[in-house]
Protein backbone atom coordinates (compact mmCIF):
# COMPACT_ATOMS: atom_id res chain seq x y z
CA UNK A 1 0.00 0.00 0.00
CA UNK A 2 1.14 3.72 -0.84
CA UNK A 3 2.47 5.54 1.86
CA UNK A 4 0.32 8.73 1.19
CA UNK A 5 2.52 10.90 3.29
CA UNK A 6 5.39 10.59 1.61
CA UNK A 7 6.29 13.90 0.03
CA UNK A 8 5.53 14.35 -3.68
CA UNK A 9 7.11 16.33 -6.48
CA UNK A 10 5.08 19.48 -6.98
CA UNK A 11 3.78 21.46 -9.64
CA UNK A 12 3.74 25.31 -8.98
CA UNK A 13 4.60 28.94 -10.39
CA UNK A 14 7.96 30.88 -10.34
CA UNK A 15 9.97 33.62 -11.43
CA UNK A 16 12.88 32.39 -14.06
CA UNK A 17 15.43 34.20 -15.45
CA UNK A 18 16.27 32.50 -18.52
CA UNK A 19 19.50 33.84 -19.40
CA UNK A 20 21.68 37.21 -18.25
CA UNK A 21 19.64 40.64 -17.99
CA UNK A 22 16.69 38.93 -20.17
CA UNK A 23 12.84 39.37 -19.24
CA UNK A 24 12.23 37.59 -16.04
CA UNK A 25 9.25 35.21 -17.11
CA UNK A 26 6.20 33.61 -14.69
CA UNK A 27 7.01 29.32 -15.58
CA UNK A 28 5.25 26.17 -14.37
CA UNK A 29 8.42 24.43 -12.72
CA UNK A 30 8.46 21.20 -10.81
CA UNK A 31 9.47 21.25 -7.04
CA UNK A 32 11.24 17.96 -5.70
CA UNK A 33 10.72 16.83 -2.02
CA UNK A 34 13.00 17.90 1.11
CA UNK A 35 16.41 15.50 0.92
CA UNK A 36 16.71 14.57 4.93
CA UNK A 37 17.89 18.13 5.90
CA UNK A 38 15.87 19.95 4.72
CA UNK A 39 12.27 21.27 4.77
CA UNK A 40 9.94 22.82 1.91
CA UNK A 41 8.04 25.56 2.18
CA UNK A 42 4.70 27.05 1.02
CA UNK A 43 5.42 31.07 0.37
CA UNK A 44 3.48 33.32 1.32
CA UNK A 45 5.88 36.99 1.10
CA UNK A 46 8.59 37.85 -0.56
CA UNK A 47 10.13 40.92 -1.06
CA UNK A 48 12.71 42.32 -3.68
CA UNK A 49 16.18 43.40 -3.24
CA UNK A 50 18.35 45.62 -5.31
CA UNK A 51 20.53 42.41 -5.00
CA UNK A 52 18.59 40.28 -7.03
CA UNK A 53 19.28 43.04 -9.66
CA UNK A 54 22.96 43.24 -9.11
CA UNK A 55 22.71 39.31 -9.23
CA UNK A 56 20.18 39.63 -12.56
CA UNK A 57 22.62 41.65 -14.69
CA UNK A 58 25.74 39.58 -13.07
CA UNK A 59 28.36 37.78 -15.40
CA UNK A 60 27.87 34.16 -14.89
CA UNK A 61 31.07 34.15 -12.88
CA UNK A 62 28.79 34.67 -10.27
CA UNK A 63 25.10 33.86 -10.94
CA UNK A 64 24.34 30.94 -12.55
CA UNK A 65 21.46 30.72 -15.07
CA UNK A 66 18.45 29.50 -16.02
CA UNK A 67 17.91 31.24 -12.46
CA UNK A 68 14.65 31.68 -9.63
CA UNK A 69 15.72 35.03 -7.97
CA UNK A 70 15.38 36.21 -4.74
CA UNK A 71 16.52 35.60 -1.26
CA UNK A 72 13.97 37.35 0.93
CA UNK A 73 11.17 35.42 2.00
CA UNK A 74 8.41 33.88 4.91
CA UNK A 75 6.18 31.18 4.23
CA UNK A 76 4.65 27.81 6.02
CA UNK A 77 6.32 24.82 6.21
CA UNK A 78 4.97 22.29 3.82
CA UNK A 79 7.11 18.70 4.20
CA UNK A 80 10.04 18.42 6.38
CA UNK A 81 13.15 15.88 5.95
CA UNK A 82 13.49 12.84 8.21
CA UNK A 83 16.35 14.16 9.94
CA UNK A 84 14.87 17.65 10.56
CA UNK A 85 14.31 18.00 14.58
CA UNK A 86 13.27 21.89 15.21
CA UNK A 87 11.03 22.56 12.31
CA UNK A 88 7.73 20.78 11.72
CA UNK A 89 5.03 20.87 9.25
CA UNK A 90 2.48 24.08 9.48
CA UNK A 91 5.91 26.08 11.51
CA UNK A 92 5.45 29.63 10.21
CA UNK A 93 9.16 30.68 8.99
CA UNK A 94 11.70 33.09 7.70
CA UNK A 95 14.19 31.87 4.95
CA UNK A 96 17.86 33.29 5.29
CA UNK A 97 20.96 33.21 3.59
CA UNK A 98 23.36 32.44 6.11
CA UNK A 99 22.97 29.98 8.64
CA UNK A 100 24.63 29.31 12.38
CA UNK A 101 25.49 26.11 13.50
CA UNK A 102 26.72 27.69 16.94
CA UNK A 103 29.92 24.48 16.89
CA UNK A 104 31.89 25.43 14.36
CA UNK A 105 35.44 27.46 15.04
CA UNK A 106 33.63 30.18 13.54
CA UNK A 107 30.25 30.47 15.22
CA UNK A 108 32.55 29.77 19.02
CA UNK A 109 35.13 32.85 18.08
CA UNK A 110 31.75 34.57 18.69
CA UNK A 111 34.30 37.30 15.96
CA UNK A 112 31.83 36.50 12.78
CA UNK A 113 28.45 35.61 12.11
CA UNK A 114 29.11 33.61 8.99
CA UNK A 115 29.10 29.96 9.60
CA UNK A 116 31.88 27.34 7.80
CA UNK A 117 29.15 24.86 8.30
CA UNK A 118 26.07 26.48 6.46
CA UNK A 119 28.11 29.12 4.97
CA UNK A 120 26.88 31.81 2.39
CA UNK A 121 26.44 30.26 -1.22
CA UNK A 122 26.71 33.00 -3.45
CA UNK A 123 26.24 30.96 -6.56
CA UNK A 124 24.11 27.44 -6.69
CA UNK A 125 26.01 24.47 -6.11
CA UNK A 126 24.18 22.07 -8.44
CA UNK A 127 21.92 20.73 -5.97
CA UNK A 128 18.31 22.70 -6.76
CA UNK A 129 15.52 20.81 -6.64
CA UNK A 130 13.17 22.84 -9.10
CA UNK A 131 13.32 21.84 -12.85
CA UNK A 132 11.54 23.57 -15.52
CA UNK A 133 11.39 22.66 -19.33
CA UNK A 134 13.06 19.55 -18.70
CA UNK A 135 16.41 21.51 -17.07
CA UNK A 136 17.27 22.01 -13.50
CA UNK A 137 16.73 25.38 -12.56
CA UNK A 138 19.66 27.07 -10.26
CA UNK A 139 19.07 28.92 -7.02
CA UNK A 140 19.76 32.38 -6.14
CA UNK A 141 21.93 32.08 -2.68
CA UNK A 142 20.66 29.35 -0.56
CA UNK A 143 16.55 29.79 -0.97
CA UNK A 144 15.31 31.43 -4.21
CA UNK A 145 12.31 32.35 -2.73
CA UNK A 146 10.26 34.03 -6.26
CA UNK A 147 8.24 31.03 -6.16
CA UNK A 148 5.22 29.54 -4.75
CA UNK A 149 7.18 26.56 -3.10
CA UNK A 150 11.03 26.42 -2.00
CA UNK A 151 13.19 23.85 -0.47
CA UNK A 152 15.93 24.97 2.16
CA UNK A 153 18.37 23.60 3.79
CA UNK A 154 16.82 23.77 7.50
CA UNK A 155 19.48 25.70 9.14
CA UNK A 156 18.94 28.56 7.13
CA UNK A 157 15.15 28.59 8.41
CA UNK A 158 13.85 30.50 11.63
CA UNK A 159 10.65 30.48 13.15
CA UNK A 160 8.33 33.52 12.99
CA UNK A 161 7.19 34.78 16.27
CA UNK A 162 3.04 34.67 15.64
CA UNK A 163 2.72 38.27 17.00
CA UNK A 164 5.19 39.10 13.78
CA UNK A 165 3.02 40.14 10.56
CA UNK A 166 5.03 37.72 7.49
CA UNK A 167 4.61 40.59 5.44
CA UNK A 168 7.08 42.73 7.85
CA UNK A 169 8.67 39.23 8.69
CA UNK A 170 10.04 38.84 5.13
CA UNK A 171 11.93 42.00 5.07
CA UNK A 172 14.17 40.79 8.06
CA UNK A 173 15.81 38.26 5.87
CA UNK A 174 18.02 40.62 4.39
CA UNK A 175 18.16 44.55 3.88
CA UNK A 176 16.72 46.10 7.36
CA UNK A 177 18.82 43.61 9.44
CA UNK A 178 21.44 44.21 7.23
CA UNK A 179 21.55 47.76 7.94
CA UNK A 180 20.54 47.48 11.50
CA UNK A 181 22.85 44.78 12.64
CA UNK A 182 26.22 46.88 10.59
CA UNK A 183 25.93 49.67 13.38
CA UNK A 184 24.31 46.83 16.18
CA UNK A 185 27.26 44.26 16.02
CA UNK A 186 29.78 45.40 14.18
CA UNK A 187 30.87 48.60 16.01
CA UNK A 188 31.68 48.86 19.06
CA UNK A 189 28.99 52.04 19.58
CA UNK A 190 28.98 54.63 22.25
CA UNK A 191 26.00 56.43 22.97
CA UNK A 192 26.49 59.99 21.90
CA UNK A 193 28.74 58.89 18.88
CA UNK A 194 28.20 60.81 15.06
CA UNK A 195 26.84 58.52 12.63
CA UNK A 196 26.96 59.42 8.49
CA UNK A 197 24.82 56.46 6.19
CA UNK A 198 25.06 56.68 2.54
CA UNK A 199 21.93 55.63 0.85
CA UNK A 200 18.49 55.56 2.92
CA UNK A 201 16.86 52.57 1.32
CA UNK A 202 15.97 49.31 3.25
CA UNK A 203 19.28 48.67 4.62
CA UNK A 204 20.61 52.29 5.16
CA UNK A 205 16.92 53.49 7.03
CA UNK A 206 17.83 49.98 9.21
CA UNK A 207 20.93 51.20 10.12
CA UNK A 208 19.75 54.53 10.95
CA UNK A 209 17.41 53.34 13.03
CA UNK A 210 19.85 50.99 14.72
CA UNK A 211 21.92 54.28 15.22
CA UNK A 212 19.08 56.04 16.94
CA UNK A 213 18.21 53.40 19.29
CA UNK A 214 22.03 52.93 20.57
CA UNK A 215 21.67 56.86 21.52
CA UNK A 216 23.89 58.51 18.44
CA UNK A 217 23.79 62.47 18.88
CA UNK A 218 23.58 63.22 14.96
CA UNK A 219 22.84 61.15 12.33
CA UNK A 220 23.44 62.11 8.57
CA UNK A 221 21.22 60.65 6.26
CA UNK A 222 22.87 60.85 2.92
CA UNK A 223 20.44 61.07 -0.34
CA UNK A 224 20.41 61.96 -3.48
CA UNK A 225 16.40 61.02 -3.43
CA UNK A 226 14.88 63.99 -1.29
CA UNK A 227 11.53 62.07 -1.92
CA UNK A 228 12.81 60.10 0.79
CA UNK A 229 13.69 62.97 3.49
CA UNK A 230 10.61 62.29 5.47
CA UNK A 231 10.86 58.61 5.81
CA UNK A 232 14.73 59.26 7.01
CA UNK A 233 13.72 61.85 9.60
CA UNK A 234 11.01 59.22 10.78
CA UNK A 235 13.68 56.44 11.41
CA UNK A 236 16.01 58.56 13.03
CA UNK A 237 18.19 61.30 10.58
CA UNK A 238 18.85 64.33 12.38
CA UNK A 239 20.24 66.05 9.11
CA UNK A 240 19.49 64.99 5.60
CA UNK A 241 21.90 66.17 3.02
CA UNK A 242 21.56 65.84 -0.66
CA UNK A 243 24.84 65.71 -2.44
CA UNK A 244 23.47 66.83 -5.59
CA UNK A 245 22.18 70.36 -4.11
CA UNK A 246 25.97 70.76 -3.57
CA UNK A 247 29.15 70.67 -5.86
CA UNK A 248 31.27 69.49 -2.65
CA UNK A 249 32.53 66.06 -1.81
CA UNK A 250 30.24 64.34 0.80
CA UNK A 251 33.57 63.91 2.98
CA UNK A 252 33.55 67.33 2.66
CA UNK A 253 29.72 68.37 3.64
CA UNK A 254 29.92 65.80 6.64
CA UNK A 255 33.21 67.41 8.12
CA UNK A 256 31.99 71.51 7.73
CA UNK A 257 28.58 70.10 9.56
CA UNK A 258 30.93 68.78 12.68
CA UNK A 259 33.60 71.18 13.12
CA UNK A 260 35.69 69.58 10.47
CA UNK A 261 36.81 66.79 12.37
CA UNK A 262 34.14 63.94 10.69
CA UNK A 263 31.60 61.09 11.69
CA UNK A 264 32.79 58.61 14.47
CA UNK A 265 30.83 56.12 12.14
CA UNK A 266 30.09 55.94 8.48
CA UNK A 267 27.33 52.85 7.13
CA UNK A 268 28.51 52.53 3.38
CA UNK A 269 24.82 51.21 1.92
CA UNK A 270 25.02 52.02 -1.66
CA UNK A 271 27.08 49.79 -3.32
CA UNK A 272 28.61 52.68 -5.25
CA UNK A 273 32.63 52.11 -5.85
CA UNK A 274 33.22 56.04 -6.45
CA UNK A 275 31.79 56.28 -3.11
CA UNK A 276 33.79 54.12 -1.00
CA UNK A 277 36.85 56.62 -0.49
CA UNK A 278 34.32 59.80 0.30
CA UNK A 279 32.94 57.39 2.87
CA UNK A 280 36.31 56.43 4.92
CA UNK A 281 37.52 60.07 4.82
CA UNK A 282 33.97 61.02 6.10
CA UNK A 283 34.98 59.50 9.65
CA UNK A 284 37.63 61.03 12.00
CA UNK A 285 41.07 60.75 11.94
CA UNK A 286 42.87 58.27 14.21
CA UNK A 287 39.51 56.53 15.24
CA UNK A 288 36.63 56.54 12.82
CA UNK A 289 35.14 54.07 11.71
CA UNK A 290 33.43 52.61 7.96
CA UNK A 291 31.24 49.71 7.56
CA UNK A 292 30.71 48.22 3.81
CA UNK A 293 26.94 47.16 3.56
CA UNK A 294 26.30 47.61 -0.29
CA UNK A 295 26.70 45.35 -3.18
CA UNK A 296 28.36 46.81 -5.48
CA UNK A 297 27.51 46.12 -9.61
CA UNK A 298 30.95 46.43 -10.66
CA UNK A 299 33.42 44.56 -8.66
CA UNK A 300 36.57 46.75 -8.27
CA UNK A 301 37.18 50.20 -6.42
CA UNK A 302 40.23 52.03 -6.29
CA UNK A 303 41.00 52.30 -2.57
CA UNK A 304 43.10 55.67 -1.28
CA UNK A 305 45.52 54.58 0.82
CA UNK A 306 45.47 57.95 2.62
CA UNK A 307 42.91 58.04 4.37
CA UNK A 308 43.52 54.56 5.77
CA UNK A 309 47.31 55.05 7.06
CA UNK A 310 45.24 58.23 9.09
CA UNK A 311 44.32 55.16 11.54
CA UNK A 312 40.64 55.00 9.89
CA UNK A 313 39.38 51.57 9.98
CA UNK A 314 37.13 49.69 7.16
CA UNK A 315 35.53 46.72 7.53
CA UNK A 316 33.33 44.52 5.29
CA UNK A 317 30.21 42.90 6.65
CA UNK A 318 27.59 40.52 5.54
CA UNK A 319 23.82 40.29 7.05
CA UNK A 320 25.52 43.38 9.26
CA UNK A 321 27.10 40.48 11.24
CA UNK A 322 23.99 38.87 12.92
CA UNK A 323 23.22 35.49 13.57
CA UNK A 324 20.19 34.07 12.49
CA UNK A 325 19.55 31.90 15.04
CA UNK A 326 21.04 34.19 18.28
CA UNK A 327 20.60 37.74 17.21
CA UNK A 328 17.40 38.01 15.56
CA UNK A 329 15.22 37.10 17.42
CA UNK A 330 16.13 40.48 19.23
CA UNK A 331 15.51 42.72 16.33
CA UNK A 332 12.54 41.20 15.67
CA UNK A 333 11.32 41.49 19.54
CA UNK A 334 11.58 45.60 19.04
CA UNK A 335 9.36 45.12 15.53
CA UNK A 336 6.81 43.46 18.38
CA UNK A 337 7.17 46.36 20.98
CA UNK A 338 7.13 49.22 18.14
CA UNK A 339 10.77 50.52 18.29
CA UNK A 340 10.69 49.75 14.70
CA UNK A 341 8.24 50.13 12.03
CA UNK A 342 8.80 47.75 9.56
CA UNK A 343 5.31 48.40 8.03
CA UNK A 344 6.34 52.19 6.99
CA UNK A 345 8.89 50.50 4.55
CA UNK A 346 6.61 48.45 2.64
CA UNK A 347 5.51 50.97 -0.37
CA UNK A 348 4.05 48.57 -3.64
CA UNK A 349 2.98 45.37 -3.35
CA UNK A 350 2.61 42.92 -6.74
CA UNK A 351 1.51 39.29 -7.67
CA UNK A 352 4.18 36.67 -8.23
CA UNK A 353 2.50 37.79 -12.43
CA UNK A 354 3.32 41.15 -11.99
CA UNK A 355 6.89 40.56 -11.24
CA UNK A 356 8.39 42.51 -13.95
CA UNK A 357 6.32 45.55 -12.81
CA UNK A 358 7.74 45.00 -9.22
CA UNK A 359 11.05 44.52 -10.92
CA UNK A 360 11.27 46.56 -13.45
CA UNK A 361 8.98 49.76 -13.29
CA UNK A 362 7.92 50.04 -9.30
CA UNK A 363 12.13 49.69 -8.42
CA UNK A 364 12.54 52.89 -9.87
CA UNK A 365 10.13 54.59 -8.75
CA UNK A 366 11.58 57.20 -6.57
CA UNK A 367 8.85 56.95 -3.72
CA UNK A 368 10.07 53.19 -3.82
CA UNK A 369 11.34 51.91 -0.76
CA UNK A 370 10.20 48.50 -0.60
CA UNK A 371 8.00 46.47 -3.12
CA UNK A 372 6.57 43.22 -1.90
CA UNK A 373 5.63 40.01 -3.73
CA UNK A 374 2.48 38.30 -1.82
CA UNK A 375 1.45 35.21 -3.02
Amino acid sequence: MADNTTPRAITCKAVVAWKQSEALKVEEVEVDPPNSTQVRIKMLYASICHTDITCWICSTDITRFPLIPGHEGAGVIESVGEEVKDLKVGDTVMILYVGECGECWNCASGKTNLCSRYPLIISDDGTSRIYAKGQRIYRMFSSSTWSEYAVVESNYVVKVDPRMPLSHACLLTCGFTTGYGGVWKELKFEKGSTVAVLGLGVVGLGAVKASQILGASKIFGIEVNDMKRDMARAFGVTDFVNPKHSDKPISQLIKEATGGLGVDYCIECTGVASLLNEAIASTKVGVGETVLLGIPAERKAELSYIPMIQGRILKGSNFGGVKIHSDLPKIVEKCINKEINLGDLITHEVSLADINKGFLEYMKQPDCIKVIIKF
